[in-house]
């Protein structure tokens, strides 16, 4: 598939997408998913790449839905356009790698929806949040009702979507939306720092933390906790924890 929305590059185990439609403001449409599935869908099997990170071209990160495309739509094609991006967001938020938005400027909408469904969020002190969508008479679509609250807490996201107001990246760190703030200049730099980190954190271990993290957050603290020990007990049948482990011992790094 040749995309026409998304830059591509893959990099000492990193892959880096660049959402480029800078004439909408990188705002969210049809293609945009397609694009997004195609490209998931060759990398989901790969095992060079070790972090995914995703940021936008020009002065905006994701400026929201195509408004243009959503107009003449009726409910049913609001629902399939809703569900389009509910499940392409799920998809990225289960890769078994991190995921990193590298939130450069406007997250709106969609664009802060998309940027929820990823694991780490590092904004650029330029950088806005906010789900406006009350401004436009209708609520969010791809899940910023769900994923808002678990992020935030219930009041802050009651808060933002029901007055729709636009926050800025200091405000969005202290309510717990990303977790870093940089300056506009250091942004790459600073998330391809967190990536390669991450990238050499024992591969083995890293999709199996994130996988116990995701899934235990929706079962009760018994059951977490047991999902936790189990996979724990799993890692000691893995070359890379008895290299991990000996490598400790010996006052080395270990080489994974």
């Amino acid at each position: 598939m040749e995309y026409q929305i998304l830059k591509i590059q893959i990099a000492d185990c990193i892959a880096t997408v660049t959402i480029s439609r800078p004439a909408a403001l990188n705002a969210l449409n049809t293609n945009f998913f397609k694009e997004l599935n195609h490209f998931l869908d060759d990398l989901e099997p790969r095992e060079d790449v070790k972090v995914l990170v995703i940021t936008g071209e020009g002065k905006s990160f994701v400026a929201g839905a195509d408004i243009a495309e959503m107009a003449p739509m009726n409910s049913d094609e609001g629902y399939a356009f809703s569900t389009f991006g509910q499940r392409t967001f799920d998809r990225l938020e289960q890769l078994p790698m991190p995921v990193i938005a590298a939130v450069n400027g406007y997250a709106l909408g969609g664009g802060c929806e998309l940027a929820m469904a990823c694991d780490f969020r590092i904004a650029s002190k330029l950088a806005k949040f906010g789900q406006p969508e009350m401004n436009l008479g209708m609520i969010p679509g791809y899940a910023a009702t769900q994923r808002l609250s678990r992020l935030t807490g219930l009041g802050n996201a009651l808060y933002l979507i029901l007055t729709a107001e636009t926050i800025t990246a200091d405000d969005a760190l202290r309510m717990g939306l990303v977790q870093k703030v940089t300056e506009p200049e250091l942004l790459m730099e600073e998330v391809m720092k967190l990536a390669l980190k991450m990238a050499g954190n024992g591969s083995q271990a890293v999709p199996v933390a994130k996988r116990v993290i995701r899934e235990g957050i929706s079962m009760n603290f018994g059951e977490a906790s047991e999902l936790e020990a189990v996979e724990f007990g799993k890692q000691f049948d893995r070359t890379a924890t008895k290299e991990g482990m000996k490598a400790f011992l010996e006052k080395r790094k270990p080489v994974w």
